[in-house]
């Protein structure tokens, strides 16, 4: 069923059913390219929650006695129609999100590639035998840990809730997620696909609500074993203390504020292309978006000059149309962010030399935007932007610059740009991040780890580290002749 816009009606996902909730409350779901209102998504009561954390109970026990061959059958299944859907899906992405349509589709593809990947990294979740005394077999094994509680941000609606997805149901563990209100209807695509797939009713079960309801009604249940959380640095610190009250661990993949660093000795022209090309990508609204560039003053005018070139051929516009190179940010909350932000650096000093303002027009719009002369005590230099908004600082010397960039209490992601190895080397050495992407701005890939230090959060995404907080250790003695 689908709204008057084409959009599909927004529907919860519990015991292996689709309903409406218990109380009929519902928030409206608004189109950030036009503001309109294109839907409304259920709000999950109590009763909701209890009945899917029943399910998840129940479908552990089926999918963690399920052959680790029969649970990678449905799994790639489910890589399948995501990637014969991944148009469909992306469309949908689109609506709610504001994304261009090619960013969407290929989200949604990658997405189905992660699943394979940890589907078939799962076959090789292996245990080990310890040489042992005769008489004593000494091993070690590896075991899903239980039902997971989830919690997913709006930023990537296909991408963030299937890494969470695709890695607990490969490692054998059940889940309660709660996706975005703002994005519910990709959430909803994606799990339709695990459960047209075959997937056994109540091993995922996917609810929407009010976020401080939903996740202290979750994390507390003694049924979740792992609080597994993408967002903001505040809100992944409530949550990581809520489950370290009730002795749970989490995974946290938290937010950051990448440091870029274009040494002297790097092209700055081909630098600074491919740094823009990162930074306009989602608008800006990617926990890894580079967002504070610091190029060597004898190559910066350079860097600046192709970096503004870049911005001001962006076509800004609807994720729907042709051309469009960069959608609307996702809600008047990041357009008021934005404003803050700048007309705070200006008030210090900052130099605006393109963009600088939404765009006039219906839609949460707004410009790329280059800025210069940024002092340090600006907030922009501090607080994560998470649009588009690109402060330039020359640095002289290449301590003074990672002094800088590790000045921050983040640490998710890095990037840097040199000709020299053994420049790479120091920059490889003395970056404090999680991932680190030289001579380029790639994103993460499945086949790899990905996550942060400090603020940015622990445990790890993507490569055979993602099933390692999914999976618990057991030691195993047994004396064969007692």
């Amino acid at each position: 069923m689908t709204t008057d816009h084409g959009y599909p009606a927004v529907r919860m996902y519990i015991a292996g059913e689709w309903c409406q909730g218990g109380t009929g409350r519902t928030a409206p779901i608004v189109n950030p390219a036009t503001e309109k209102v294109i839907g409304d998504v259920p709000l999950a009561t109590t009763a909701d929650l209890d009945r899917a954390l029943d399910a998840a109970a129940d479908g552990f026990k089926v999918w963690r006695a399920t052959p680790v061959a029969e649970r990678t059958r449905i799994l790639h299944a489910a890589a399948d129609l995501i990637r014969e859907r991944a148009a469909e899906i992306g469309r949908v992405s689109t609506q709610e999100q504001g994304k261009p349509l090619r960013e969407s589709t290929g989200e949604a593809r990658r997405t189905a590639e992660t699943l394979r990947w940890h589907a078939d990294d799962a076959r090789r979740a292996y245990g080990r035998i310890i040489p042992s005394p005769p008489g004593t077999v000494l091993t070690v094994r590896r075991e899903p840990i239980g039902p997971v509680a989830a919690f997913v941000p709006w930023n990537f609606p296909v991408g963030g809730p299937n890494r969470k997805i695709s890695s607990a149901l490969s490692a054998g563990c059940s889940l309660v997620i709660k996706g975005s209100e703002e994005t519910p209807a990709t959430a909803m695509e994606l799990v339709r696909c695990y459960a047209d797939a075959g997937l056994p009713a109540g091993v995922l079960n996917l609810v929407f609500g009010e976020p401080a309801e939903v996740s202290e009604h979750l994390i507390k249940s003694p049924v979740i074993r792992l609080v597994a959380f993408t967002g903001s640095v505040p809100v992944g610190k409530l949550l990581a203390a809520r489950a370290g009250e009730v002795m749970k661990p989490s995974l946290m993949e938290l937010g950051g504020h990448a440091p870029v660093i274009v040494c002297a000795d790097a092209d700055p022209v081909k630098a600074a292309r491919k740094a823009a090309q990162a930074k306009w990508a989602n608008a800006g609204q990617v926990c890894t978006s580079p967002s504070r560039f610091l190029v060597h003053e004898s190559i910066v005018d350079e860097f600046t000059a192709e970096f503004v070139t870049a911005a001001e051929a962006v076509t800004v516009g609807d994720g729907l149309a042709d051309g469009t190179g960069m959608g609307p940010l996702a809600n008047e909350r990041r357009l008021a962010a934005m404003e803050r932000l700048i007309a705070d650096a200006v008030a210090r000093g900052a130099k605006v030399l393109t963009g600088g303002e939404r765009l006039d027009r219906p839609g949460y719009f707004f410009a790329p935007t280059v800025l210069t002369d940024v002092p340090e005590d600006a907030r922009l230099m501090s607080e994560e932007p998470f649009g588009p908004l690109a402060p330039v600082v020359p640095f002289g010397d290449l301590d003074e610059a990672l002094a800088t960039a590790n000045a921050l209490p983040y640490g998710l992601a890095a990037y840097g740009f040199t000709d020299s190895a053994a420049t790479a080397e120091k920059l490889s050495d003395e970056l404090e991040a999680g991932i680190l992407s030289l001579n380029h701005c790639g994103g993460s890939v499945h086949e790899a780890p990905s996550g942060g230090v400090k603020d940015s959060g622990y445990g790890r995404e993507g490569g055979p580290e993602a099933l390692d907080a999914y999976l618990i250790t057991k030691r195993v003695s047994h004396l064969l002749a007692p």
